[in-house]
């Protein structure tokens, strides 16, 4: 079944209102914000790399109040155990069995604040929840519902104490992005609400979870033409064919583009991608997914500028199919 315009209709009249829900609080950046919920809603999980005191919290706790869902924050420190994570199984001495306490990462939206700091086993207890929406702890698993998301931090100006963190897990995540500072007009009127504490501030619901669920399943019958897909590969494989490159985008980063994409042109009213689509969406999508030579790292590359190239060197289709 494809997505028909009177459902791409809808879904982005809902999308739309919950971009302007978050708006409230984190503002003057929709770009953002439209790239949270579009990678919500395609089952992903968004990697934030941005200064101390930018929105980040703000953001999670925002998104979830929008989707009538819950939020957690972990900050993630050297000492953290996967365990403080996923939850751990307690002997009851009263009935004689093992009672299975669950960790902060069973919400809808969970905040992991500043994920490199903690050690790469910590860290690989997100690998399983991430790719499966669940986590098996003592040979049980427990499933953590939908919608799920993570939006993990990190600090790029801070690099002591930290652990990087492995191609992977970078590929876990749907995209990367960054808030940034707001512009002077955003300052403003955030200094002339400096009364009110970021963490009072409370935005009304817009759509339920189960909505947000049938809009995630939705967004995956958007119609890509062949051409499209064929886009797509051409960029994905440019990617590893670049000298200053020594490990371009998986398969697994081609699917997140066009997972993406689906959802960015359901939320711009279409039932059809385009190549605006997968342009908007190439960045922030592929970018972290490249690993640059050293040499080239050296003399300022940056996986960015690659996909910025990329882009202009790989020729999109000039007609699809009809629809």
């Amino acid at each position: 079944m494809t997505m028909t315009q009177e459902q791409a209709t809808w879904f982005s009249d809902i999308f739309n209102r919950l971009v302007a829900n978050v708006d409230q609080v984190l503002l003057g950046k929709t770009f953002v914000v439209r790239l949270s919920f579009t990678a919500l809603l395609s089952d992903g999980h968004l990697l934030l790399e941005d200064f101390p005191g930018t929105g980040k919290t703000s953001l999670a706790r925002a998104m979830a109040q929008s989707v009538k869902g819950s939020t957690n924050r972990i900050q993630f420190t050297p000492d953290l155990l996967p365990g403080d994570i996923t939850g751990v199984s307690i002997y009851d001495q009263g009935s004689g069995d093992f009672e299975f306490h669950r960790g902060p990462i069973f919400a809808n939206i969970v905040l992991a604040d500043e994920i490199n700091r903690a050690s790469p086993k910590t860290q690989a207890a997100l690998l399983e929840v991430m790719e499966e929406n669940q986590v098996t702890v003592d040979g049980v698993t427990h499933a953590v519902g939908a919608p799920f998301m993570v939006i993990a931090t990190q600090n790029p100006i801070e690099q002591a104490g930290t652990y990087r963190l492995p191609e992977a897990q970078l590929d876990r995540f749907i995209m990367k992005t960054s808030i940034g500072y707001p512009d002077h007009a955003s300052t403003v009127r955030i200094l002339e609400g400096a009364g009110v504490r970021a963490h009072d501030t409370v935005v009304p619901s817009i759509a339920s979870d189960e909505v947000i669920v049938e809009m995630a399943k939705l967004a995956r019958t958007v119609h890509v033409d062949a051409s499209i897909n064929d886009y797509v590969s051409r960029l994905v494989e440019a990617t590893r064919s670049t000298p200053e490159v020594r490990l371009g985008a998986s398969v697994r980063g081609a699917l997140a583009l066009i997972r993406t994409a689906k959802t960015l042109a359901a939320a711009n009213g279409r039932h059809y991608v385009i190549p605006d689509d997968v342009k908007a969406l190439a960045e922030p999508v592929l970018a972290h997914r490249l690993v640059l030579d050293p040499e080239a790292e050296f003399d300022g590359v940056t996986a960015s500028s690659i996909v910025s190239q990329l882009l202009i060197e790989t020729p999109p289709p000039s007609d699809r199919q009809a629809v």
